[in-house]
């Protein structure tokens, strides 16, 4: 991830490993980093605060190893407070916690950092942009769920549009990266990059029809989203 004074809005790419092959986790984050992505995204889930189960602070700890860049873990789990540690540990550069997750998101947000780790906060979709309003000066990044979280593949949510563009006016000035997390494809990537959001968390857009075997069709897919993004912002720019 970008420090404070390297930080910028390009387009960045971060393939979610929730939608790769599980028996393959550590050739698979080589492929995707081979293949351009910018992140790794590691999707959290304890089947409590979303209806699925996914991995824990063992499972980054294994792939870890294989992955050179940023490795960006997404806890959608309750309570978050009593695995920071683990996950810092674990080898996590960004730690994400929900609004929703617990009653004290600044408490949360302080324990993150303090571990080590860039901060981030997630909001869902009923959330509103200004539920974060007076944590900005504490948080690296903000994602917003552009599908109810729990599980892949679902469709996106256009409503989210308009609160990407809120957070942007919001953030102002301030380093603060804005990652979209839930139905990110070719189609809908320009949507959010040109409202302001700069991080794209990608699944089965990106692993759809490759493999570790196969890995240039992860390639061809994540410059399909950045092209298609960058374009939007071109665009808008222009405009």
């Amino acid at each position: 991830m970008t420090s404070k004074q390297g930080f910028n809005r390009d387009i960045k790419i971060a393939p979610s490993i929730l939608s790769a092959d599980f028996a393959n986790f550590g050739l698979e984050c080589e492929a995707i980093e081979a293949q351009g992505c910018d992140w790794v995204h590691v999707d959290v889930m304890d089947g409590h605060f979303v209806p699925n189960i996914t991995f824990g602070p063992q499972t980054c700890k294994a792939i870890r190893p294989h992955i050179k860049g940023v490795m960006d873990v997404h806890l959608m789990i309750a309570p978050v407070d009593p695995y920071i540690e683990a996950f810092a540990e674990a080898g996590a550069d960004v730690i994400t916690a929900h609004v929703e997750a617990g009653p004290h998101l600044d408490r949360t947000l302080q324990a993150i950092r303090s571990a080590g780790c860039r901060v981030g906060v997630a909001l869902n979709p009923a959330t509103p942009a200004e539920a974060i309003e007076f944590v900005l000066d504490r948080i690296d990044l903000i994602c917003v769920m552009t599908v109810n979280p729990g599980f892949g593949g679902q469709s996106f949510i256009e409503a989210m549009v308009a609160k990407v563009a809120r957070l942007r006016a919001l953030i102002g000035d301030r380093p603060v990266h804005i990652e979209i997390d839930g139905g990110v494809t070719a189609k809908t990537a320009p949507l959010v990059a040109a409202a302001g959001a700069d991080v794209l968390v990608a699944g089965s857009a990106v692993f759809s029809g490759g493999s570790v075997a196969t890995p240039q069709v992860y390639g061809q897919n994540i410059r399909a989203i950045r092209e298609a993004a960058v374009a939007a912002i071109r665009a808008e720019k222009a405009a």
